[in-house]
């Protein structure tokens, strides 16, 4: 692919208003050709196998097919394109739901123009695009992900002060199980030890006390 081509976006959005200025606002940015537009997900893959894109605006909160199913859809497809997933509201769960299904970028539907262009070129470079309160909120459940039923339950009981000893009790496992999960946790949270592990998960939010 040349420097020189432009970046293709394909917009699916419900609301007409909303479609209409993403397409007039993009059409006018050097670098940037908007190569379609769709009302729902459905109507979006229908397209999309014809009219290939680099980079699909996605809105998350649509009749019929929404966005995270558009984006699972579009990975059993096959078909490769880069999503950022666009709503009026920053929820947490959703986006992180989103993320999981492929998408590269977030954006609130207020973003300013600046933000929306910045954005566009970042993912279609192969990066991420998540700004603001939004990304801790994400990293922080992504990472939340990452530990077992089992470990946030062993967590939770650290940052209330129990021995491994009095955590296998309560959980009917050994003392060096325990201590397992101890080790995996603070390898996991990337602290030194068990108590800088409780006062980080309280901190960010992955355990409430």
């Amino acid at each position: 692919m040349s420097e020189q081509e432009p970046i293709r976006v394909f917009i699916v959005d419900d609301h007409p208003v909303v479609l209409a200025g993403l397409a007039s606002m993009l059409s006018t940015q050097p670098g940037i050709e908007v190569v379609g537009s769709a009302s729902d997900g459905e109507e979006a893959l229908k397209l999309l196998l014809m009219q290939p894109a680099h980079l699909l605006l996605l809105d998350l909160r649509m009749p019929g097919m929404n966005g995270l199913e558009t984006l699972q859809a579009l990975r059993r497809s096959g078909i490769s394109i880069r999503a950022i997933v666009l709503t009026s509201y920053a929820m947490d769960e959703e986006v992180y739901r989103a993320v999981q299904a492929g998408a590269q970028g977030y954006l609130l539907k207020d973003a300013p123009q600046s933000e929306m262009i910045e954005a566009i070129r970042a993912v279609h470079c192969g990066k991420r695009y998540f700004r603001g309160a939004i990304a801790e909120r994400l990293a922080e459940r992504m990472l939340r992900s990452s530990l077992t039923e089992r470990e946030l339950e062993v967590l939770t009981m650290l940052s209330r002060g129990l021995t491994n000893k009095e955590i296998g009790h309560v959980l009917n496992i050994s003392g060096n199980t325990v201590r397992n999960h101890v080790n995996s946790i603070i390898e996991k949270l990337e602290v030194s030890d068990r108590t800088e592990a409780a006062t980080v998960a309280i901190h960010r939010g992955i355990i409430e006390l």
